[in-house]
């Protein structure tokens, strides 16, 4: 065998190892609310070595890479059989999506992928693109993927070949190996960020939606929605209610949409979405948090003001610049919560907390008064607490 594939072979298996068996730290001091930690989980690197190279130093004797891998980002996330496990939107340099799974023994570090991707079923207009899967473990007993499906706008005028139209794909598993395809959802918006409750409401199954006019613009729509489904498995939004509304001047003043599927806690249902603005820069996504009622999920109870997490550092760098974004986040038996985001659409992170400490902020943190008196009012109002609080003297 040639020494220069042994040598690039040797070089490459030792740097993938211990990429994957580097351990995470938490970055110190945070906000208290939740802790980052320094690595990121996934990165394109993380994708095995047996993907993106052929073994052979007959087919490939110079060692060279055949299947490209671009990024890894915006996964979701469950607890199964003891283990974390990462639905992982997978890019290839290529720029199709495809889903594939990484399981960690610990939630925040040693992520190693499964030997092959997911092989998704697909419908009779076939998919062109696949992407950002938000699983649920629904009480009938299924695992539900809801998932971006892209294809060309049919419509669009000759010459063209960015305009896209999105639906919300659904499959479900028991094993996340054999998926069954369920036809996509039924809607007279494009949907993306499609996320299915945990549990029936009224017997039916809950969806929080987002409907828009158009692929990327939100027109009139870009809010998160509720409606309810009689069939799951040929799903129609007949009736849509807006529970999280955009506004001006706010972080999602150009869309917002909702994260993976709420976490029920025993004042709520605990809401991770994400809020898009324009700047200078283009469009920001950051994320940030919001609680509906225990018995009427589609009722806001407590929505903190600005966001819960923007990017920070090495964060704000990558394919699509100044992003955050999560579909997948973990709540353990004994409350820690594993949040799983993406930043600039390349890479993925995890951060931590607890379902004591996000339902914290949610209700004790002021909620956006829409003006700039007002938060001066919320300041001033915080700085005056503090200033009679005579433990801190001297501080």
């Amino acid at each position: 065998m040639d020494r220069y594939f042994i040598k690039r072979l040797e070089h490459i298996t030792t740097e993938y190892e211990q990429l994957i068996i580097r351990e995470n730290e938490p970055v110190q001091p945070g906000t208290g609310i939740f802790e980052r930690y320094k690595n990121p989980v996934l990165t394109a690197a993380h994708a095995p070595v047996f993907w993106r190279y052929d073994l052979s130093p007959e087919t490939n004797p110079y060692f060279m890479e055949r299947f490209g891998i671009n990024a890894t980002m915006n996964a979701g996330a469950i607890k199964w059989n003891g283990r974390y496990l990462l639905m992982v939107r997978v890019e290839g340099n290529d720029r199709k999506s495809f889903f594939a799974v990484a399981e960690s023994p610990n939630g925040i570090d040693n992520f190693r992928f499964w030997d092959y991707p997911v092989i998704m079923p697909e419908t009779e207009d076939p998919d062109v693109n696949v992407y950002d899967m938000r699983l649920t473990a629904h009480e009938d007993g299924w695992i539900y993927g809801i998932f971006c499906s892209e294809r060309k706008d049919p419509n669009a005028p000759a010459g063209d070949l960015s305009s896209a139209v999105a639906s919300a794909g659904i499959a479900r598993t028991k094993d996340f190996v054999k998926w069954e395809r369920l036809p996509d959802l039924k809607s007279e918006h494009q949907q993306r960020n499609v996320v299915l409750h945990p549990e029936f409401v009224d017997g039916k199954y809950a969806l929080y939606t987002r409907p828009q006019d158009s692929f990327i613009e939100a027109g009139n729509g870009g809010f998160i929605g509720w409606a309810l489904i009689d069939d799951i498995t040929c799903a129609e939004v007949k009736a849509e209610k807006i529970i999280n509304s955009r506004y001006y001047h706010t972080i999602k003043e150009a869309k917002n949409g909702e994260g993976p599927h709420p976490i029920k806690t025993s004042k709520g249902w605990l809401h991770l979405a994400h809020g898009v603005r324009y700047c200078a820069a283009g469009l920001r996504y950051v994320l940030y948090l919001y609680m509906t009622d225990l018995m009427e999920p589609d009722k806001l109870i407590a929505e903190p003001a600005g966001y819960f997490m923007a990017p920070e550092g090495e964060e704000r760098v990558g394919d699509v610049s100044n992003v955050l974004f999560s579909n997948g986040w973990i709540a353990d038996d004994n409350g820690t919560v594993y949040i799983y985001y993406a930043s600039c659409d390349t890479r993925m992170h995890v951060a931590v907390s607890s379902v004591d400490r996000l339902v914290d902020y949610c209700f004790n943190t002021a909620p956006d008064g829409y003006r700039s008196a007002t938060s001066v009012q919320t300041l001033t109002a915080l700085i005056d607490r503090n200033k009679n609080f005579k433990s801190l003297e001297g501080i």
